[in-house]
């Protein structure tokens, strides 16, 4: 098989997982697919391209767009002298992702701690309850300390741009 076809079949095989994992959040299917297709290819894709290459309406892009963008993942642009909005994906997609889930985990945790706070002293549920919260207490600490990594890697690939990617493995 030429590589070109390898490449292709490795491409379309990440895109459809990427939408099943999104799928799995919660999120349209086409959404990750769109974000897995900005990742895979790297490039500005205008509206009408990304209905025509993942072959789906024009409206799912657009609800995809839309959460996309709303989620802080993906990012529109122009080109000068064009009517067409074109996409990329966003800057710190990664980091973006992490601080939602964090700002998740803190709301839930805080939801909980008020439910705490509501029951009368001694009522049998609170120490089950404290140890959810406790959960999302660690949850948030773990997620402080990716996004910290995260930052990490992130400038010490900018100071060594030569160096190889820590995701491959032979």
């Amino acid at each position: 098989m030429p590589e070109d076809a390898v490449i292709n079949a490795i491409r379309s095989d990440f895109i459809e997982k990427t939408g099943l994992i999104t799928q799995a959040e919660g999120l349209p299917r086409i959404a990750g697919r769109v974000f897995g297709m900005l990742i895979f290819d790297g490039d500005m894709v205008s509206f009408g391209d990304l209905a025509k290459r993942l072959q789906v309406s024009r409206a799912s892009i657009s609800t995809s767009i839309r959460i996309l963008e709303e989620r802080g993942l993906v990012k529109r642009m122009t080109r000068p002298g064009e009517r067409q909005d074109y996409f990329q994906l966003a800057s710190n997609p990664y980091m973006t992702m992490l601080e939602g889930i964090q700002k998740r985990t803190r709301a839930t945790r805080d939801e909980i701690a008020q439910t705490i706070d509501a029951l009368p002293k001694g009522a049998g549920a609170i120490e089950r309850l404290q140890e959810y919260v406790d959960f999302y207490v660690s949850t948030d600490a773990a997620i402080g300390v990716a996004l910290d990594e995260l930052a990490k890697t992130k400038h010490a690939k900018r100071d060594k741009p030569e160096s190889a990617p820590e995701g491959r493995k032979k």
